[in-house]
């Protein structure tokens, strides 16, 4: 059932912070009080159910000055219903580091499992992992210790991924990823099948490529789905190579082991580019693959050069896929 509650602030205060302290009073229900934490308001503004003086405002940060009217629209069973994500049970171990020095660190991420808080709440991720995690090994320190975000990997996708431990090489390596001075490499699992109107199957060996112009083609309000998009309309130009590397079986079923290296890095560029060739990640269900217990993409190797030191880290796949007897 929809509801639409008004307010009035004399105030000059933000406009998620307003409403954090209005809304739980406004709303008179049994709910506990976690329905109302910071990440929902956050999520009623952007989804835009919020008016002041009769516009919508999709900021939180939004500041209101003197006598503003401010009104929520907003369907109140959804509202109060929290999906709960399918986030794996996870605590950073060393064994989970595969490479650090004084200001890298480069860690074995596992699949589902979010990289960085999200809006859903308070929800473990591998950022604040890795935060508490040099926090003990370090004890003595005074403070948190600093972990910087240089690139993200999907939650569904697992692999070698990258932080900063210095603020002093951010932005060196920023550079790095902007303008692609790296190497890049992912394995993905697809199932074996025809290519398209293709009457053969994909052989071990072969090597294809893919470039499109890409775009965001969902609305804000729904779950992100790329595409290829034309350059006019905004699309960034993306490629990447691929090798099937042999066959195998996973979860029961016959499929091709594919080495990606992209070339450029658009999101969900390598599920994109599969999909299009008719060759959905298995588990990767948003774009047309078989359901499975994971999505089988995998960060394989990152390698560049940063102030003469060249960095070269690898995370194994096809011995994870061969060991673990429950796919």
């Amino acid at each position: 059932m929809e509801k639409e509650i008004q307010f009035v602030s004399e105030k000059n205060v933000r406009l998620d912070e307003f409403l954090r302290t209005e809304l739980p009073s406004a709303i008179k229900n049994n709910e506990p009080q976690q329905v109302f934490s910071n990440s929902k308001i956050r999520r009623l503004i952007l989804a835009g159910a919020v008016f002041v003086n009769g516009r919508c405002v999709l900021r939180p940060a939004f500041e209101l000055r003197g006598r503003s009217c401010v009104s929520v629209r907003f369907d109140s069973e959804r509202f109060f219903f929290e999906k709960q994500p399918d986030d794996v049970a996870f605590e950073l171990t060393a064994a989970d580091i595969l490479f650090e020095d004084e200001n890298l660190i480069f860690l074995n991420k596992p699949a589902r499992f979010p990289v960085e808080q999200t809006i859903t709440g308070n929800r473990n991720n591998l950022h604040d992992a890795l935060v508490d995690f040099l926090w003990r090994r370090t004890p003595s320190l005074r403070n948190a210790p600093y972990v910087g975000i240089m690139h993200r990997l999907d939650r569904t996708t697992s692999g070698v991924i990258l932080f900063t431990k210095s603020r002093a090489v951010n932005a060196a390596i920023s550079q790095i990823f902007q303008n692609h001075n790296l190497t890049k490499n992912y394995f993905a699992v697809v199932e074996e099948k025809k290519s398209g109107g293709n009457k053969k199957s994909f052989e071990v060996g072969e090597s294809f490529s893919v470039k499109m112009f890409m775009g965001r083609v969902t609305g804000k309000s729904q779950q992100g789905k790329w595409g290829e998009v034309s350059q006019l309309r905004g699309g960034q130009f993306s490629h990447t190579d691929f090798k099937i590397v042999r066959k195998l079986r996973v979860e029961g079923r016959a499929c091709l082991l594919l080495e990606c290296n992209l070339h450029t890095g658009r999101t969900h560029q390598i599920r994109v580019h599969l999909a299009s060739r008719n060759l959905p990640i298995l588990g990767d269900t948003l774009y047309g693959g078989l359901e499975a217990k994971r999505l089988y993409l995998h960060s394989a190797r990152l390698s560049f050069d940063l102030e003469q030191t060249h960095y070269d880290v690898s995370s194994p796949f096809l011995e994870v896929l061969e060991t673990d007897k429950t796919l």
